[in-house]
């Protein structure tokens, strides 16, 4: 039987590979930088949050992130 934080674990590697290769340079860099710095912190919740933002297109990601339009309420959590 697998540990209880082997789930996480995986899951933090699959968010992981997913932000580093978005198709877009720019939200790679973005995405990839947070993934290798927060995920391993983040609990079963706010990786939900983290999933569910990266489900966004880059173009809407790459507007909210500089700033040209606000972020979805949706996305409006501890995460972001």
């Amino acid at each position: 039987m697998n540990p209880p934080d082997a789930h996480l674990d995986t899951r933090r590697k699959r968010l992981r590979f997913r932000s580093w290769h978005r198709g877009t340079k720019e939200i790679d860099l973005l995405l990839g930088t947070f993934a290798d710095r927060y995920l391993s912190d983040l609990c079963e919740s706010e990786l939900d949050c983290y999933e569910a933002l990266l489900l966004e297109g880059d173009p809407d990601l790459f507007k909210s992130f500089s700033g040209k339009v606000a972020p979805p309420a949706r996305h409006d959590t501890e995460v972001l």
